[in-house]
């Protein structure tokens, strides 16, 4: 009998930390190709355009959004959903790439990426490089008031055109932007295994692009976060010689938490909520960490401010979604209770970085308000 418990016991921690160590893997893989998961099902030319799509909670979500197709080029749609019968709803094409025609069977992906360049997003940017620890990261450049900067972050597995969002905002205020990159992404730099260290290694990279606006007369940065982005953001402004320097955090649906984040994403995925516990000691402590393929441990416990709520000492506008079951939004109304000196916190009927989209007026007036409350006299 006790052989048989100690043989159960030991299958149960061995597959415990085949779990834990899958669950890692899959937190921290490289960056893959953009999935082309949706047929469309139909095209209708009229007097408007129309795109035919499956009736899913995606598609028939409120509004604006891109579809990138397999084939290549973009086509943005409306707000408005058609109904097309039980199964199949229609949304308005309002822009497309140059030279795209959808058609009947192309295999597209649904986005919140609603602007493929600077220039469809209205914006006047160059093609700048910033020189990082983990080399040259591609970034872009719109000029505004040379002493105060915005510097946009993405999210993981996203890429820096989804920031037109927040970079249209800031353009609006005056305000210089760089639209950063780092590594491990689509556009930057690939190092060592290629995986993500969760916002550890890459606020390096970051901090070089507040070192080039420095460089350029800043003497006030705003940082706009997206997701991970926000982590990283959170971080910077953290460190001493950036006191005074980075005066507000505009984050988007922010990583507040990476446990309580692993663990709603096991919940998305059809796991136990508590199987994201088994990933923890597979990032965090070193040896461990070097056998899931990561450089070394991450020190998650300096990305949980629900814990270090004493430590922000940054005005912070959060926007969040109450339908994100990625980042879950009551860690964002758990840092609004216990810094209100310093958070404000702005709700929208939205799932994960998709804010701007249900809403982009909104969000705007509620991004552009802050920051003006917030500027020198």
């Amino acid at each position: 009998m006790i052989g048989r418990i100690a043989l159960g016991g030991g299958i149960a921690t061995a597959a415990a930390a085949v779990a834990g160590w899958s669950i890692a893997r899959r937190v921290t893989a490289p960056v893959g190709p953009r999935t082309f998961d949706l047929t469309i099902r139909g095209v209708e030319y009229d007097d408007d355009d129309l795109i035919v799509v499956n009736r899913t909670e995606q598609t028939t979500a409120p509004g604006i959004y891109n579809l990138w197709f397999e084939h290549g080029g973009w086509a943005q749609l409306s707000t408005e959903v058609i109904d097309r019968g039980p199964t199949r709803v229609a949304r308005r094409i309002t822009g497309t790439a140059p030279g795209l025609t959808p058609k009947d069977g192309d295999r597209a992906s649904w986005s919140g990426i609603y602007f493929a360049t600077p220039a469809y997003a209205g914006l006047d940017a160059r093609d700048i490089t910033i020189t990082t620890p983990a080399g040259s990261c591609p970034a872009w450049r719109i000029d505004g008031d040379p002493s105060t900067w915005a510097i946009h972050i993405h999210g993981l597995g996203s890429t820096h055109a989804g920031t037109f969002r927040g970079v249209r905002a800031a353009t609006e205020l005056g305000h210089t932007s760089l639209v950063v990159s780092y590594r491990n992404t689509v556009e930057g730099p690939r190092v060592g295994t290629g995986r993500s260290t969760l916002g550890h290694t890459e606020t390096a990279d970051v901090d070089e692009a507040v070192g080039y606006a420095v460089r350029r007369g800043a003497q006030r940065i705003v940082l706009f976060g997206w997701s991970m982005g926000a982590a990283i953001a959170l971080q910077l402004a953290d460190r001493p010689r950036h006191e005074g320097l980075i005066a507000a955090l505009v984050l988007d649906s922010p990583v507040l938490n990476w446990t309580e984040v692993i663990k709603a994403n096991c919940a998305h995925s059809g796991l136990p909520a508590a199987a994201g516990h088994l990933a923890i000691p597979w990032l965090t402590i070193g040896p461990l960490a070097r056998i899931a393929g990561l450089p070394g441990r991450i020190p998650l416990r300096s990305f949980d401010w629900t814990a270090r709520t004493a430590d922000l000492a940054t005005p912070t506008l959060i926007l969040h979604g109450t339908r994100d079951d990625s980042v879950p939004i009551r860690l964002s109304r758990a840092l609004l209770d216990a810094r209100p000196d310093l958070v404000e916190l702005a709700t929208f009927d939205a799932g994960h970085t998709l804010c701007w989209n249900t809403d982009p007026d909104r969000w705007r007036q509620a991004v552009t308000t802050w920051l003006k409350a917030r500027a020198p006299r």
